[in-house]
């Protein structure tokens, strides 16, 4: 069952195309990636389905109904997102932390409370919970910062580079939490850099390239269109989107 269809999704910044006629579909359940290089409409375009955009063309769908998170209160709260940029409180604990963010998104105190343990077992830092989030490593937050933005078990979550910088451990600890979202029937849009992360995890994945999208589907059905079956996630990447730097 579709989740998510965007449609003709376009969004430009001062007259730079930024998301070009961008079309594709999310199904409930999967883990779907958005992958591309830096400056290919990744982060845009997930910032027009999180609400955090307004003024682009196109249209979104969810669950069959339209979805306008910029403008409905009750659109956004079927996401979760998980943003790069560590959205956590330093001087407050973990659960200092969850139970803010909790009320935020509405939760009264017998589900709160539910919800909190649950968000600690989830990231495995039930023993540090009333420790301040400044004495966490880098990995700690990374993880914290993750099960804030699935407090409300939403419909979707989104999650923009949610393993940057951290050690083996905690990505493979985030990797395990999000198999576990998935098996308890959320679903997930995943953006990372990292082909492997994309490969371990991801039901399907749509490569965008200078705003465009250029390849959507299955590792395989990837692969078996860029003309070479047996690549893997990278190669393909580097056939779609080319070899040359984009450092802007």
């Amino acid at each position: 069952m579709t989740l998510l269809d965007i449609d003709r999704l376009s969004f430009a910044y001062d007259g730079r195309q930024a998301v070009d006629d961008v079309s594709f579909t999310i199904e409930a359940g999967e883990i779907f990636g958005l992958l591309g290089p830096n400056g290919a409409g990744k982060t845009t375009t997930i910032s027009c389905l999180a609400g955090l955009k307004s003024g682009y063309d196109g249209a979104l769908t969810f669950d069959g109904a339209t979805f306008e998170p910029a403008k409905n209160g009750s659109d956004r709260a079927r996401l979760g997102v998980v943003p790069q940029e560590l959205a956590l409180y330093e001087k407050l604990s973990a659960r200092e932390n969850l139970e803010f963010f909790g009320r935020l998104s509405g939760l009264e105190e017998g589900a709160l409370s539910t919800a909190v343990d649950s968000a600690l077992e989830l990231s495995g830092l039930s023993e540090r919970a009333h420790d301040r989030v400044e004495d966490y490593s880098g990995g700690m937050k990374r993880r914290l910062n993750l099960v804030i933005g699935c407090l409300h078990e939403p419909d979707l979550i989104v999650l923009d580079e949610p393993t940057v910088g951290v050690d083996p451990q905690s990505r493979n600890h985030i990797f395990d939490a999000l198999e576990a979202l998935r098996e308890r029937g959320r679903t997930l849009l995943y953006t990372t850099h990292y082909m492997e992360e994309a490969e371990r995890l991801c039901d399907r994945v749509a490569i965008l390239d200078e705003g465009k999208v250029v390849g959507i589907g299955t590792r395989q059905q990837l692969a078996e269109a860029s003309g070479d079956p047996s690549a893997d996630l990278e190669k393909v990447f580097l056939t779609l989107t080319g070899k040359r730097l984009r450092d802007g």
